[in-house]
């Protein structure tokens, strides 16, 4: 599992995060993202068109990757598969998505907020971890801290983090990403404009 995660992140250290509000926006938020240099995309669980943006996102743009994320169940993560993503992230870790997750053998990256919940995923077989929310819980400072203890561990930092301090995070040695909200703001999505969400991820994509 550890080398289908590096697989799909090898190349890409910043990672666009998309909750959509309606199924309209997901093509063209998607094609600027892409033509902007960034091809591996998080699609987030937290609103009723997820699954279906996952679906048609798929096959309307295959030379992208696209993940499911803000998965939270067993049901959501069995779905998320179904809905043919690529990758799952979770905002936490409980023993029920642990199981699924190791069960499945599929590219999963289970949250953590804690020393105790990183090292529970570790025990799991889970190396490659998102720290959520980030900024709140110590941001650069716990990376920095976790790094004797779990030279193993690498993280893909997600909650506060923006242009201003993507750069440090990723110039960490236990950080393999950074989760990207600034580049897909509602406000630009809901006025679908295509051209500034590219030049966002332009900007982003040489972090």
């Amino acid at each position: 599992m550890i080398n289908k995660i590096d697989d799909i992140f090898k190349n890409i250290n910043v990672i666009p995060i998309l909750s959509l509000d309606n199924l309209d926006d997901t093509i063209g938020v998607a094609k600027a993202l892409v033509n902007g240099g960034l091809n591996v995309l998080e699609v987030t669980l937290r609103t009723d068109y997820g699954l279906q943006a996952i679906k048609e996102l798929k096959s309307a743009i295959p030379e992208a990757t696209i993940g499911a994320g803000t998965v939270t169940t067993a049901i959501q993560f069995e779905n998320a598969i179904k809905a043919n993503a690529d990758f799952i992230f979770s905002p936490g870790s409980t023993k029920e998505l642990l199981e699924v997750a190791n069960e499945s053998n599929f590219p999963t990256i289970p949250g953590v907020a804690t020393i105790s919940e990183a090292m529970t995923a570790l025990d799991s077989g889970f190396n490659r971890l998102k720290l959520f929310p980030a900024e709140a819980i110590g941001g650069i400072d716990f990376l920095k801290a976790v790094i004797g203890p779990f030279p193993e561990l690498k993280f893909c930092p997600t909650g506060g983090i923006s242009l201003d301090n993507a750069s440090k995070y990723l110039s960490l040695g236990n950080v393999f990403c950074v989760g990207a909200s600034w580049i897909t703001p509602k406000e630009l999505i809901k006025s679908k404009e295509w051209n500034k969400i590219q030049l966002l991820a332009s900007e982003s994509s040489g972090l």
